[in-house]
């Protein structure tokens, strides 16, 4: 990630065209400099796309040269990873003030993070890490979402994690705390199917009732994405959020379980590792597409009936 001080990232805005918004039937993916040039000469098979914000926080550079050129042509959202929402101390003001930088330049239908900390202390790490949903948590992350609200002018989404532990200090479930945050700040979720899944096989509970339970209303964005398989230290199945493979068979019933309840949501295909030629992603793009046309018709065709 580039992270180089208090800089202005670039001088002047992308100029978007006005008229770019998420349709409901959108279905995007990160954008990888490997890709490049196959975006610039394809014929529009990818509706958006996401950066992490944190690796558009330096001044100019051939990255922002790439994103300025996408943006001029396509709708793009922003995914943190830094802010640290979760986490038990203040929020850190430079970190955000170049977050409402970067937002102010490049326009993007959507801001989203994590419901994760990542730094404590001053100290930084690599890993988006979990925390126990109680009430004194709640009232941290609630304050925080207000404050990040209120510096970019906009709504936030909120995605629900992957985790891998679970505190004995939590009285209420992932799906009742997001509820709760939602409810309180008047953010937006994120629903990212592939972390129900790999939290449902880590902790052993189910992944459908989870997506029946879902505050479905508040979402405004979905992620798909693929896992990493592992064994515990007991032997049991272990699954790594891994963002370097297809989206697996299970994710993808999850995925069209939870469009039969929303209908259809922009959606977004995350290949962040061991990344693959650029029409592997398009094709992962086209079968969340067809599912959401499929959702459309299916609709259409209940009303008609």
């Amino acid at each position: 990630m580039a992270e180089t001080g208090a800089q202005r990232p670039i001088p002047e805005r992308s100029s978007p065209s006005p008229d770019y918004a998420f349709s409901t039937i959108s279905v995007g993916t990160g954008l990888k400099h490997e890709h490049a040039a196959d975006i610039i000469d394809s014929n529009r098979h990818v509706d958006f796309f996401e950066i992490h914000a944190e690796n558009y926080m330096g001044a100019g550079g051939p990255p922002h040269h790439l994103l300025r050129s996408i943006r001029r042509d396509y709708p793009i959202s922003i995914h943190g990873v830094g802010l640290s929402i979760g986490g038990a101390g203040p929020l850190d003001r430079d970190h955000l003030r170049r977050l409402k930088q970067l937002i102010e330049i490049y326009e993007p239908v959507a801001f989203s993070e994590h419901l994760a900390w990542s730094s404590h202390g001053g100290v930084f790490m690599n890993d988006l890490l979990p925390l126990p949903y109680n009430a004194e948590t709640l009232s941290c992350v609630a304050d925080h979402i207000d404050e990040v609200q209120d510096t970019l002018g906009r709504r936030m989404l909120l995605e629900n994690p992957s985790t891998y532990v679970e505190f004995e200090t939590s009285d209420m479930s992932e799906v009742a705390f997001l509820q709760a945050v939602a409810s309180r700040t008047g953010c937006g979720l994120l629903l990212d199917v592939n972390n129900v899944y790999v939290s449902a096989v880590n902790h052993g509970f189910d992944p459908a009732a989870y997506i029946d339970g879902f505050p479905i209303g508040h979402v405004g964005e979905m992620h798909l994405g693929g896992f990493a398989e592992d064994v515990d230290t007991d032997g049991g199945r272990l699954l790594i959020d891994a963002h370097a493979s297809p989206t697996a068979d299970p994710v993808w019933a999850l995925y069209r379980r939870a469009i039969m309840r929303a209908g259809p949501i922009p959606t977004l295909i995350e290949w962040d590792n061991d990344v693959p030629e650029f029409f592997a992603v398009v094709a992962e793009v086209a079968r969340a597409k067809n599912a959401l046309v499929a959702e459309v018709r299916r609709r259409n065709h209940k009303v008609a009936a």
